[in-house]
């Protein structure tokens, strides 16, 4: 029996003294493991701000480097509606020795080599605004084509001409017209 006070004598003293330890060394582990996971915590929103500026200036530098370029394929595609409007594209290709057909071939022509020739200013521009373009440029293809049908092929292209300038004019047809104000209406957004 003294054995077994002599054994619980030791054995209740390192007891309490291991589970004063394990409280000791739980309580500094949890405590660790907290402030490492506000550190963690604090560095991830420290990177994620980090992360959120440099992606504005990313933008404000693309704005600042993209918006002339915008600009730009706003004005060349303004241009290619100006130049191809009737009152525009006639005096500027027609020639006195030109036959009907061959003035109208002319006038597709020039019309499709310059569209063809600002066909990348539509990743400048909203689809819509792109749309609205090409269908101009294809309803004053319509509208030299339908109007050459009503002449016969060989007469003088003066008299092509006349009738384009009146047919558009008598029938209030200005197929850039839409395009245009479009175009200027989408172009307010930048200011």
């Amino acid at each position: 029996m003294e054995f077994l006070a002599d054994l619980v004598k030791i054995l209740v003293p390192s007891s309490l003294v291991l589970y004063a330890m394990y409280t000791i060394v739980r309580a500094f582990t949890q405590k660790e493991l907290q402030q490492s996971q506000l550190l963690l915590e604090t560095q991830f929103q420290q990177s994620k701000a980090e992360l959120a500026l440099k992606q504005k200036e990313v933008e404000l530098k693309n704005k600042s480097e993209i918006l002339p370029i915008r600009l730009q394929a706003y004005e060349r595609l303004a241009l290619l509606l100006e130049r191809n409007s009737p009152a525009q594209i006639i005096p500027r290709l027609n020639n006195p020795e030109f036959t009907v057909g061959m003035l109208q071939y002319v006038l597709v022509q020039n019309i499709r080599e310059e569209l063809a020739h600002n066909l990348s200013q539509q990743m400048y521009v909203s689809q819509e605004a792109w749309n609205l373009v090409n269908k101009a440029i294809e309803e004053m293809i319509t509208l030299i084509n339908n109007v050459a049908l009503t002449i016969p092929e060989e007469e003088n292209g003066i008299e092509l001409s006349k009738k384009i300038l009146v047919t558009a004019k008598e029938h209030n047809i200005n197929p850039a017209e839409d395009a245009l104000q479009y175009l200027k209406k989408e172009i307010q957004q930048f200011f």
